[in-house]
């Protein structure tokens, strides 16, 4: 396949991080293409929960471009690049592991031994909350024909959900789930378990846009205050579930989500929290309870997450909000998504309001 540059500009507009609350537009110089690298001309990137995190409590890194869960179109590849030509539309994959270490070998790259810090970018990563993001060849999945560019940029997080629910043991007909946290990991992993066999869903969120967003997606919802925990650790509630994910982050979530575990039951951290929670050991104990993590994806979650997206397995369209978030919007969407005012996936796309300044 041919290389080459399209047309591309010197600068281009990105949402710069500055600290807590504070994002700004500025104009910074386009990443300059290496001989395996290739450009993609940013089409949607989602607002992702880390997103929220470093915007609203923690304030990551000042003058970090975030956003990584996206889709776009080639516009430039390198010399040394044959796999991807002008035109082609993609989705960022996962970044490369070692491909050495026994996690690795064992096909579960989340743990490969070669990974940077969590939660640290290095200083040359630049996310897609701008218009332009630089990529390595091999970190690119193309689109399937009929996929909708807009709900591709669902890979990434759906890939998340997936690896929840592998660690979980899987999506085996004639279980019962918990889903803690309406949120998008949660909503996504409503809709693979439906996607993949799961009828009896129930998902615990308080927000009421987040509930009715679920429901349409086939799940059962009740508010937290609702969940009850047995009064006895060997006890278990009246209607248990097999396996959970808590999806929140929220301590209270995670000590409700392990109290509704049948015997023999798994509870899967998927969220980042900040408070750790306080689990009954005794009961942990005495029902042979499983309490794991999981962290980023399956080693071959993207492929299946654009596999289901192209299905219509999934219904893409009821997961994303119908307006776009211009870059000048990330700081209000990002409120109204912790507020619960906005429950689908909230797309951002690389421009600012008209007549705004940056």
């Amino acid at each position: 396949m041919a290389s080459g540059v399209g047309d591309v500009p010197a600068t281009m507009p990105a949402a710069v991080f500055m600290g807590i609350r504070d994002v700004r537009v500025e104009e910074r110089p386009v990443p300059a293409v290496g001989p395996r690298d290739v450009l993609v001309e940013v089409g949607h990137c989602g607002i992702c929960g880390s997103d929220l995190h470093f915007l609203l409590d923690w304030g990551g890194r000042p003058g970090a471009i975030e956003g990584h869960e996206y889709s776009g179109t080639v516009v430039a590849v390198g010399p040394e690049v044959t796999e991807w030509r002008i035109g082609d539309r993609v989705v960022g994959g996962p970044s490369p592991k070692c491909g050495r270490c026994r996690f690795c070998l064992a096909g579960r790259p989340s743990l490969c031994t070669g990974r940077g810090r969590v939660g640290v970018a290095e200083d040359e990563w630049q996310g897609a909350f701008a218009r332009y993001k630089l990529v390595p060849a091999d970190q690119l999945l193309r689109i399937p024909d009929g996929l909708d560019a807009r709900h591709a940029a669902l890979t990434e997080p759906l890939a998340v959900a997936l690896h929840g629910i592998t660690r979980a043991g899987g999506a085996r007909p004639g279980t019962r789930w918990l889903v803690t946290g309406g949120g998008p990991i949660g909503f996504l992993s409503v809709a693979a378990l439906r996607a993949l066999g799961v009828d009896d869903v129930v998902v615990s969120e308080p927000h009421e846009r987040r509930r009715a967003l679920c429901e349409r997606l086939g799940a059962r919802t009740v508010h937290p205050d609702e969940l009850v925990a047995p009064t006895m650790p060997h006890d278990v509630v009246d209607e248990p579930f097999d396996a959970a994910l808590e999806c929140s982050g929220a301590r209270p979530a995670m000590e409700s989500a392990l109290a509704q575990l049948d015997r023999g039951g798994t509870l899967v951290l998927v969220g980042a929290g900040v408070q750790p929670p306080r689990f009954d050991n005794n009961r942990i104990l005495l029902n042979e309870l499983v309490v794991t993590g999981a962290f980023v994806y399956d080693h071959d979650g993207f492929p299946r997450a654009l596999g289901l997206l192209a299905s219509g397995a999934v219904p893409a369209h009821l997961l994303v909000e119908p307006d776009d978030v211009p870059l000048d919007g990330i700081l209000d969407a990002a409120i109204a998504l912790q507020e619960g005012r906005r429950a689908a996936k909230a797309m951002v796309v690389p421009r600012v309001t008209t007549g705004a300044t940056t």
